[in-house]
């Protein structure tokens, strides 16, 4: 990751940069007061999406309940916020304890990712950013199984899940993937530490800034 990129706004100007290289996407690690910012994401998101992301298109209350539901105690989610601090793309890294008869790994604990991106942000690798993020948290968590279940028509997330070599079966229309994770080592434990303090100092410039912006907005209209 090139750290002098930077993470462009998604709306319609996101693209290639004046080097003719994709922006950095900063992944940042999400915490309870990022909920509410969640939940518009996924309000946001239209049926079709909602689909691909759900295995149903979910109402607007399950998908609030959904996020209601989210225990940062236990699972990880992971975010991508555009230049004017709006939160475009979620990834959900479930953690629960491993089938006894299991006999892809003997860890105690398996994880499951789940990815949304917004229209806005697309095509501009997110969806592989926020897997490679999640990961590389398992590696250095000591879980060596990161599983992905969704729909055979979604496009972007077989996408995801054939870049990251992962075995794939599908059926009746559903498709189940699984990824074996080396163990950590020195360097995926500082790449994690590297990647979360470029996205902390990339979030608190754009929290900032859109205080200002505001700040400055009523100055103005006191005048």
């Amino acid at each position: 990751m090139n750290s002098s990129d930077l993470f462009q706004n998604p709306l319609r100007r996101w693209g290639k940069h004046r080097n003719g290289k994709r922006p950095t996407v900063l992944v940042k690690e999400l915490r309870e007061r990022d909920r509410r910012r969640m939940l518009r994401h996924f309000l946001e998101l239209e049926d079709s999406d909602r689909l691909l992301r759900f295995g149903s298109v979910l109402p607007d209350e399950q998908v609030t309940n959904y996020v209601n539901g989210i225990a940062f105690s236990r699972d990880m989610v992971f975010g991508v916020y555009n230049r004017v601090f709006k939160l475009v793309a979620v990834g959900h890294l479930a953690f629960a304890p491993r089938d006894e008869s299991s006999t892809v790994t003997d860890k105690e604990r398996v994880a499951e990712f789940g990815v949304s991106v917004s229209r806005s942000a697309r095509g501009l690798g997110v969806g592989s950013r926020l897997f490679e993020r999640a990961a590389i948290h398992c590696r250095n968590n000591d879980v060596d199984t990161l599983y992905m279940h969704c729909l055979s028509s979604n496009k972007t997330m077989m996408h995801i899940a054939k870049k990251a070599g992962m075995e794939i079966h599908r059926d009746y229309g559903e498709a189940d993937a699984y990824l074996k994770l080396l163990p950590a080592d020195p360097t995926s434990m500082l790449q994690e530490a590297l990647h979360e303090q470029f996205a902390v100092l990339d979030y608190t410039y754009k929290a900032n800034k859109r205080i200002a912006v505001k700040w400055l907005g009523r100055l103005i209209g006191r005048k």
